[in-house]
């Protein structure tokens, strides 16, 4: 889930803002830029708005496995042509994958930027999706998946999904299930492709050393005939029944784990929901907190302190993952010290309930300057900040600048975040996971009954 420059470009006096510009075409393919004349390279990529939420549960696995076969050759090209293209230019190619959302792109020097998105439409247009480059990549994935799963954070939250969106193809893995992996054919990835790569769904960000016309009219020649969705939508627009969030509980006991791994989430909010920036605000103000980083006592998150006070933790994080209309908020602990969990879990969940309560403005405008410079800070580079522009395009049809993400945060108060605590975290249905050895984990009655009775 992730310096400086970024942030003094956006913040110094008297500087033109750069702007980002936006151009549809007649199919609906949109073309987006940000021109920075200060630097000599650039990154193009192509945003689309699918991911493992646009696949069924017969062809889970689809849209991550397109991914890494866009690689292995097209019509044109051969899979060692392309790398040697890429190579030749001294540029650098990548894609992935999320659950809303596959991205390919290319870093380049100013002056291969059409050979870049030449490189690029071939690449989603004419990938040959060979059947023996397909069974060899049936292995890489597997090795993927395991590699994956040795990850807690990555099994965690998969899980947390799962059991929150149960039903719904948001609570599929991005890999998918190792039968699909063993299983996907030709055709299903060809079929996902008719579904989902389509113009009206795709934004070519260009962001650096880019003119908006030129790439326009490079969209024009590379994409210009891609066709369009059969009912087209808005780009942030989908055509789906949206995800029910479960009040729920899933466990895995394994006494092998050397640390138990938990997440407790509430349904957080959509990217362009009006309480997004207060959420972010409420998760600010729980904070992260790492022993192996020490100073307890100099950190302003009062469940840092109390969880370094008394042990209960290696460490934790806050999260807020939105969706297009749904999300995850909530808390991520890693502990050693299993008979403390119940101590952990309530600790954590009045903290939770104070939100609401009596947080002070003083605690406010500290958090809201902390999620201003994670924020601005981030937005450093030309990769950053295409990132920014292809994101926001998908999910707000539009890009907010950063002036304007400032602004949304200073406007917010106390008074605010504890109304948006009441209405999206107090007494809260919440989803509980568990991984490791989870004896000493509360039972979910008893976590869900703490969400209401604790309030201060």
């Amino acid at each position: 889930m992730r310096a400086n420059g970024g942030i003094a470009r956006y913040a110094t006096v008297g500087s033109v803002t750069p702007k980002t510009q936006v151009t549809t075409l007649p199919n609906g393919f949109t073309v987006a830029t940000e021109t920075n004349p200060s630097v000599k390279t650039a990154t193009v990529g192509v945003w689309i708005n699918s991911g493992s939420r646009s696949e069924t549960e017969a062809d889970n696995g689809s849209a991550h496995f397109l991914e890494h076969m866009a690689f292995k050759g097209t019509k044109q090209r051969g899979q060692h042509e392309i790398e040697k293209a890429i190579e030749n230019m001294g540029a650098h190619l990548n894609a992935y994958t999320s659950r809303e959302q596959t991205v390919y792109y290319a870093k380049a020097f100013e002056k291969d930027v059409p050979a870049a998105v030449e490189i690029l439409s071939d690449i989603l247009q004419n990938s040959t999706l060979s059947e023996a480059a397909i069974e060899r990549e049936r292995d890489v994935i597997l090795r993927e998946q395991q590699e994956v799963e040795k990850i807690m954070e990555e099994v965690v939250f998969d899980h947390l999904h799962a059991t929150a969106y149960q039903d719904h193809s948001l609570g599929y893995t991005i890999l998918g299930p190792r039968e699909n992996i063993l299983s996907i054919q030709k055709s299903d990835l060809e079929k996902y492709i008719e579904r989902n790569y389509t113009a009206d769904r795709m934004v070519l960000v260009g962001a650096g050393a880019v003119s908006h016309e030129e790439l326009v009219k490079l969209a024009e020649k590379r994409f210009g005939a891609l066709k369009t969705s059969k009912e087209p939508v808005a780009l942030k627009l989908r055509h789906e029944r949206p995800p029910r969030f479960w009040g729920s509980d899933l466990r895995i006991h394994n006494d092998d784990i050397p640390q138990v791994h938990v997440a407790l989430a509430v349904e957080g909010v959509g990217w362009t929901h009006p309480d997004y920036f207060k959420m972010l605000t409420l998760q600010t103000l729980i904070g992260n907190w790492d022993r192996t980083l020490g100073a307890p006592n100099n950190v302003s998150s009062r469940l840092s302190q109390v969880v370094a006070k008394h042990q209960l933790a290696n460490s934790f994080m806050s999260f807020n993952t939105s969706y297009s209309d749904t999300g995850l908020w909530g808390t991520y602990f890693v502990s050693e010290n299993f008979t403390a969990l119940d101590d952990l879990v309530h600790f954590t969940l009045k903290e939770w309930a104070r939100l609401s309560s009596n947080v002070t403005e003083a605690e406010v405008e500290r958090a809201k300057q902390q999620l201003k410079a994670s924020l601005l800070l981030n937005l450093d580079g030309t990769t950053a900040v295409a990132e920014d522009i292809g994101r926001q395009l998908l999910t707000h049809g539009k890009r907010m600048e950063p002036a304007h993400v400032a602004a949304n945060i200073d406007a917010i108060d106390a008074k605010q975040v504890r109304k948006t605590a009441s209405e999206h975290v107090w007494d809260q249905e919440v989803a509980v996971v568990g991984v490791g050895p989870v004896s000493g984990l509360p039972d979910y009655n008893r976590i869900r009954n703490g969400m209401s009775w604790m309030r201060i």
